[in-house]
Order: C-alpha cells, then structure tokens, then sequence
C-alpha cells in the first residue's frame, strides 16, 4: 500500500494511546441467542495519531466513514434478540473490516469520490498498525465468541447500511440480504421480508455477497456457520428512533427465519 516518492516509513509506534479505547464493542456478551450478531462499519471515531485524516467533521460522519444507523440497530437487536452484538469502534476509513488486510480496499485513498489524504503514502509499518491495532483484535474478538459456541449452533448476521441513492441513481430497496446462494438463513429471511414488503427486499441487491466481503466467509466458512449479511437504506435508520422502529420490526422476523431453518 505504499506510493512510489512516499517518505521512508518511520519506525513502528503504537497506534493507539494508553488512553484510548480498544476497537471492540461487544454488547450481551454471553448471550443465548443462536444469531451472533456483527457490525464491522458501526463506528466513527479515528485514532487521535492520525488526526482527522484529511476529512472534515461532515466527511467523517457521513456514509463514506460508517455504516450510519447500525450501531443502534444492533444494539435494538441486541436487547429484543438476546444476542451477543460485537462491533467496530472505529472507522472504516481507518481500516475496513470487511477487506482483506493489504488490498488496495482495505486503506481507501478514495471513497465514493471523496480523497482519504490521511490515507496516502502509508509505509508498511503504518498499515502494519492499522491491521494489528484495529482490524486484528476485532477479527480475534469474533474468533473467541466463535470458538466459545462450538456446543451450539450459530447464525451470523453481519450487519450494514446503504445510502438512499448511489451515483446519481436511486435505491428503492428497503433491505437487502446478501448471499451466496449457499445460506438457508438468508433464504428463510428473504422469504420472511418479501412477505411483508415485496421487492423492496433486494436479493443481492443493492450489493452482491462476493470476494470482495471479508468478515462472514473469514469465520464462516471454516467453521461451516449459516450466515446473513443484511442492508438496510440508511434513511431508516437516520434517528435513534428510527433505529429503534427498525429493530422492532426486524426483530420477531429474524426469529421466525431461525425457527423456520432450525425448528422449534
């Protein structure tokens, strides 16, 4: 990830301070919930050494930085589901979760046209600290929780949000549930959603579960979990209200989808 005429990387140095928070959130921890549920883009804050990457307060706060609204949509989750909710603290744009470490993604220098410039000309050892301070201990965090329910089963559920319109054009789903067309839980909650609303359910729309995504294929597929990525348009979510409307309402249907798949 380093640019060709950028300075000499510095040596390694903590990225975060004594004084700062890890970048792990885990909410009802030890929850009975078969659905663990996730949120690798719930968080703004930026590690006080990079300042604020270039970006004004608008910017950092905006879609490019996180998913707006699934930090109080999961923790809604949380509480009606009684399940274990782990989230990133940081931004996106620090490092994103849901990349894999060291492509080009992961460390944005662009991001839906806006310029990351805290995000250029970074030495090895800089996006070595990204990925041992902030990527890794989240990814570990899902690991233990994981390997702490090997007596049970498990659904994930990865949880994100999508901007109204993209490029110009617009986004007329509601939700989306993303898949690779190997996940009975996704198939039982598209079946659940479009009961109520139709084609304002996207499958694999407005995105497509691909390569491209990290965190549900890192845990899942080795431990050959069941999984959900779910998209809810970000204009739902806009207010903790909102977000709490949203929970309630998802909330008996992701059950009935796990009663549908599991039985009981």
């Amino acid at each position: 990830m380093t640019t060709p005429g950028a300075p000499s990387d510095p040596p390694s140095t903590p990225l975060l301070g004594a004084d700062e928070p890890g970048p792990v959130i885990v909410l009802n921890e030890g929850a009975p919930s078969p659905l663990l549920l996730l949120g690798d883009h719930a968080g703004s804050d930026i590690p006080r050494a990079l300042g604020d990457l270039g970006l004004t307060e608008a910017q950092r706060r905006d879609h490019i930085a996180l998913d707006i609204g699934v930090a109080g949509l999961g923790a809604g989750l949380s509480a009606r589901l009684d399940a274990v909710f782990i989230r990133q603290r940081y931004s996106r744009l620090v490092i994103d979760c849901n990349r894999r470490p060291c492509v080009e993604a992961s460390i944005p220098g662009v991001s839906d046209g806006v310029k990351i410039p805290g995000n250029h000309g970074l030495g090895p050892s800089a996006v070595a600290a990204r990925i041992a301070e902030i990527y890794q201990p989240y990814q570990d965090a899902i690991a233990r929780t994981l390997d702490g329910r090997r007596d049970r089963p498990t659904v994930l559920v990865s949880l994100h949000s999508f901007t109204p319109a993209m490029q110009g054009q617009d986004r007329p789903w509601r939700l989306g549930v993303l898949h690779r067309d190997d996940s009975p839980f996704s198939t039982a909650v598209l079946e659940r959603l479009r009961s109520d609303l139709g084609e304002a359910v996207g499958d694999n729309q407005p995105y497509r579960m691909d390569e491209v995504d990290n965190t549900v294929p890192l845990h899942a597929d080795a431990r050959g979990l069941d999984y959900l990525e779910l998209e809810v348009r970000q204009d739902l979510l806009a207010t903790p209200q909102a977000q709490s409307d949203m929970a309630e309402w998802l909330a008996p249907r992701l059950a009935a989808a796990l009663r549908d798949i599991l039985g009981g």
